[in-house]
């Protein structure tokens, strides 16, 4: 056995007790131990105050310049407040439950003391006095759970540490060490427990960055070669000018971005494995002629195509643009819907069997077990998150191992689409089309409405038409915020010349689909709605998005609805009427002023709420990372997948020697590799 596979009871100090509270953190052996790094260090060096951040926690020190104030609330619970003058700034020192301190600290005492900076209101709060023998150290603060005691943690990793440093075995090749100026693992481990200064712990925990995402890539990369290797698919072969002609055929040439994920989209689709990949692009970045080139070339290589979306309205749109787009190319197109007439679903499904739909539209009636293809050879997922894995992989197996598509208005930034989609290939349209005229967003405050309303009664006698977005159907005593049904009595009082629909998820699907279609024939004027539109609707027409307590939705779907306008030749607005109290609120509502840029929303979005929410549910893709950050570390995360593709990729990496410690780490976290690679 490893010397550090031992358990930690062979630790000076650690007992059966220890060993339970320990194991509350996941930690069991000596290793465990040893790399259970700290979340955070309090810096004890002594600053200035006018040189700290906002929120930073600190050290200061300073001279007592009133007596300190002693107020007591609740049971045994008190607050002491110091005013403490500290190169030449008087700063505000709370401290709570520790009313001793008033009989020990008068006017005129030299302090220091230690807590977070409130740079607006000039205080450290939480405040606790250090004497001058721990001035600039610098003590590491861990995750505790239960009754573990952090001075206990740090005495017993500093026991494991002081007997065990010489075991750490050094995993990484010699090569990426030289290259990259690392320390060793050793040094790395001894300076993110006991960091002399920042510096050494700056280069203790590159290292250690480096080495986690790494693991985690090859990992991924190996998974990946995997599913490639079993997943067996067809190799489709057309005509040469089958494409090139249907390009041609456009009023408008592709952008480059839309020509170079074709490309990848057909190289995956004319080689022997299944086709699994990601195409994402922002709101009118031209996903769909992407994913009609695609369909055509499965269709004229003897297969047929099944586009799946989520909301009825939107299978019908795809079903008349790719009628269109087909015209003339032999191309015979199907929908169907779940509110389609039995006898009319009886049709189709025969001739889905029969081969004679050649590209079928639809949402999840698609997945129905009586749905029969004749020979599915390409499938594509619109929106691709608002389907379950169980739905996305019933309509996979409904053919011979067809390619798979997934494609989504969501734009996810690079970082975070390697990791969380590491198995998939990923392509991105990160350029507009030329020509589209940018929607002018604008922040005002909910009083402003009337204003507003005239506004829109403006854009209604261009020929426009407006969609009022609201967060609730109806009122609710938990939030206060605006609903669609007091929202359109309020705009059909205010705007009895103009009609006024109301749609929301309550409504029965025929009248939901009555209200849309009367919405996009232009018989409704202003369409107040909850965020059902949010997906799935496309009125060229519509030129005004007004969403009221826009701070209640975060900036993800905020640019989603934005997207419903700017789809015509005319100008567009967004209005957000908002008062958020919250400072995230109103950074949000800041952001979708500033940029209409969909990445670098997500980008924003992923700074402010971090990975873990990013998606609005835990994502299983996303690795439990001890000191890496996929935001903060994106340049370490994006060198590490191009190592971990060469390693995986070459010989050396499976017979020599030299990487057999990294084989073996990377055999604990993913299991046995010789089951994994033939």
């Amino acid at each position: 056995m490893n010397v550090l596979e031992q358990p930690v009871t062979s630790v000076k100090g650690i007992g059966g007790k220890a060993e339970e509270q320990l194991a509350q953190l996941n930690i069991y052996t000596i290793e465990d131990l040893l790399f259970y790094f700290p979340f955070r260090y309090d810096d004890f060096s002594i600053r200035r105050a006018d040189e700290v951040q906002h929120e930073e926690r600190v050290t200061l020190q300073g001279t007592v310049h009133s007596e300190p104030e002693l107020r007591f609330y609740g049971r045994k619970k008190s607050r002491l407040t110091l005013r403490i003058l500290s190169d030449g700034v008087l700063v505000q020192a709370v401290f709570f439950n520790q009313p001793f301190l008033k009989r020990q600290i008068s006017p005129g005492d030299y302090v220091i003391y230690h807590g977070k900076f409130d740079k607006h209101r000039l205080a450290v709060q939480g405040a606790i006095i250090k004497s001058g023998a721990a001035e600039g150290a610098f003590e590491p603060v861990y995750p505790l759970k239960g009754d573990i005691k952090l001075t206990s943690l740090r005495k017993w990793i500093a026991a494991a540490y002081e007997l065990h440093q010489h075991d750490i075995p050094e995993i990484l090749p010699a090569q990426a060490m030289e290259k990259y100026r690392l320390l060793s693992r050793a040094e790395a481990c001894r300076s993110l427990h006991f960091p002399e200064d920042m510096s050494v712990f700056k280069q203790a925990k590159r290292r250690m960055v480096y080495e986690e995402l790494l693991l985690f890539q090859l990992k991924m990369q190996l998974f990946r070669r995997k599913a490639r290797e079993s997943s067996e698919g067809t190799a489709k072969v057309w005509p040469d000018d089958t494409v090139t002609s249907f390009l041609a055929s456009l009023p408008f040439p592709l952008t480059g971005a839309q020509q170079r994920v074709l490309d990848e989209i057909l190289t995956d689709m004319k080689s022997p494995f299944r086709m699994n990949r990601l195409l994402q692009g922002d709101v009118g970045s031209g996903k769909t002629i992407v994913a009609a080139a695609a369909l055509l070339a499965a269709v004229k290589s003897g297969n047929q195509g099944a586009l799946m979306v989520p909301t009825e309205i939107l299978a019908e749109q795809h079903f008349d643009s790719l009628t269109k787009l087909y015209e003339g190319m032999g191309v015979r197109v199907g929908h169907l819907a779940g509110s389609s007439r039995a006898a009319e679903k009886r049709e189709v499904l025969q001739q889905l069997k029969d081969g004679e739909i050649d590209v079928i539209t639809g949402t999840h009636a698609l997945i129905q077990d009586t749905v029969d293809f004749f020979r599915l050879g390409l499938v594509i997922t619109d929106e691709q998150h608002r389907f379950g894995v169980q739905q996305r992989r019933v309509l996979r197996e409904k053919g011979m191992n067809p390619d798979v598509l997934f494609m989504t208005a969501t734009p996810i930034p690079r970082t975070l689409a390697i990791t969380a989609f590491g198995d998939m290939d990923v392509s991105t349209i990160d350029e507009m089309p030329a020509g589209r005229k940018q929607i002018e967003t604008y922040w005002a405050k909910p009083d402003t409405l009337p204003r507003v309303m005239q506004f829109i009664q403006k854009e209604v006698a261009k020929g426009r038409q407006a969609y009022v977005i609201c967060p609730l159907i109806e009122e609710s005593e938990v939030l206060d915020v605006q609903n669609a049904i007091d929202l359109h009595a309020r705009f059909q009082a205010a705007l009895p010349d103009l009609t006024t629909g109301l749609m929301h998820g309550r409504l029965p699907g025929p009248e939901k689909e009555e209200v849309m279609q009367a919405f996009a024939s232009g018989n409704v004027d202003i369409l107040v709605s909850t965020t059902v539109v949010e997906v799935g609707v496309n009125v060229p027409n519509a030129s005004v998005m007004v969403i009221y307590d826009a701070n209640r939705f975060g900036l993800a779907q905020l640019h989603q609805l934005r997207g419903r306008v700017g789809r015509g030749s005319e100008q567009s607005y967004c209005i957000l009427l908002a008062d958020p109290k919250s400072e995230s609120g109103r950074e949000r509502m800041a952001i979708m002023t500033e940029t209409t840029d969909g990445f670098e929303l997500s980008r924003r979005d992923l700074e402010m709420r971090g990975p873990g929410d990013f998606f609005g549910y835990k994502q299983s893709g996303l690795p439990q990372l001890k000191v890496a950050d996929i935001v903060e570390d994106y340049r370490a995360l994006e060198t590490a997948r191009e190592d971990a593709a060469r390693l995986v990729q070459s010989e050396a990496f499976w017979q020599n020697e030299q990487y057999l410690l990294l084989r073996e780490a990377l055999s604990r976290q993913a299991g046995d590799l010789s089951q994994r690679i033939d």
